[in-house]
């Protein structure tokens, strides 16, 4: 108990003093002070002893503005919001197997892609097709008004598809 409460008062820190000899190490780690005097002697450096009131400050800062737009939330509100919304859910069964295949489903995609992506030319190949396919598309949907009305009811169409109300 006692070289507890020694080691915690203890308020300075050992550094290595620039010898005129070159070190192998260029870093060597800030290691806690030693609890006896003997064990700094065996160093084979010199050691100088800085007090804790030499170190650099560290500022924390936090960027807020000037409306109230806190959207900081309970986590005991949160896991009782998720625990009625998983007591409602009547086919807990279903809701499982979908989350289960979509987990199965981004592990294999990612399997696919770092196959992809060990093939030697074909990355850069994926990466073209995908910037020409991305410069079609804003030349075919994005770039006049027209095109961007015709985008927007084919998206409307196909929400209506997915919703079944069509």
């Amino acid at each position: 108990m006692a070289a507890t409460t020694a080691y915690a008062a203890a308020t300075t820190v050992l550094i290595p003093r620039p010898t005129s000899q070159p070190t192998r190490c260029s870093a060597l780690p800030l290691l806690p002070p030693r609890l006896s005097s003997s064990s700094t002697t065996s160093s084979s450096f010199p050691l100088k002893q800085v007090s804790e009131s030499r170190k650099p400050l560290l500022l924390q800062i936090k960027a807020t503005s000037s409306e109230e737009t806190s959207t900081s939330v309970d986590a005991n509100e949160l896991f009782t919001d998720l625990k009625e919304k998983w007591d409602a859910v009547e086919n807990k069964s279903t809701v499982l197997l979908y989350g289960g295949g979509a987990i199965v489903a981004v592990w294999l995609s990612s399997i696919l892609v770092g196959a992809i992506n060990s093939v030697p030319l074909l990355p850069k190949v994926m990466e073209l097709v995908g910037l020409g396919y991305t410069g079609w598309f804003v030349y075919r949907y994005l770039l006049f008004k027209s095109s961007r009305k015709e985008l927007a009811t084919d998206i409307e169409s196909l929400k209506k598809k997915i919703a079944g109300t069509e």
